[in-house]
């Protein structure tokens, strides 16, 4: 088990969509293992496997002190009347938060190590974690679902950072 590296927004694994896992090996289970290890952290809701430099389809949360992760996560169903506009951050983006149109629930459906059918739901803030990981997994970041106003504001934010 390690604590890994967080890879940041400019890194093309983050913008490269995951490849599904078809055999749970023992890179599969150490893979599992670092992500439930780097992000039980406070302060850190969810992880996905790219942002850790691996290009499978696997994501870690931490919400209300539950600490878990899904294999080959599928999101497959949302609220379509109720949405939520809070602020959202990501790890590969560090420092910066912005109001982030989500839906107030959602469930996500996968599996464990051992092949066992997994099924992950909640609201408010679980729900923004399993849509902004699967968001990842696809090669897609907090920052493309910004209104355009507030997408300009953060690239310009991004781009004194670096």
């Amino acid at each position: 088990m390690a604590m890994r590296e967080i890879r940041v927004v400019g890194d093309p694994v983050l913008r490269t969509p995951c490849a599904p896992i078809t055999e749970v090996d023992d890179r599969v289970r150490g893979l599992v293992e670092d992500l439930l290890e780097t992000v039980d952290t406070e302060g850190r809701a969810g992880l996905a496997a790219n942002q850790i430099g691996v290009g499978l389809r696997a994501f870690s949360w931490n919400i209300d002190d539950e600490v878990g992760y899904v294999l080959n996560p599928e999101l497959v169903e949302v609220s379509e009347d109720e949405y939520q506009d809070g602020e959202e951050g990501c790890l590969s983006v560090p420092g910066l938060w912005y109001p982030t149109h989500r839906a107030w629930y959602a469930r996500v459906v996968g599996t464990d190590l051992d092949g066992k059918k997994v099924v992950v739901e909640g609201t408010e803030l679980m729900a923004r974690c399993l849509q902004h990981e699967v968001d990842h997994l696809d090669g897609m970041l907090y920052l493309d679902r910004l209104e355009r106003s507030v997408r300009k504001k953060a690239m310009r934010a991004l781009r004194e950072q670096l």
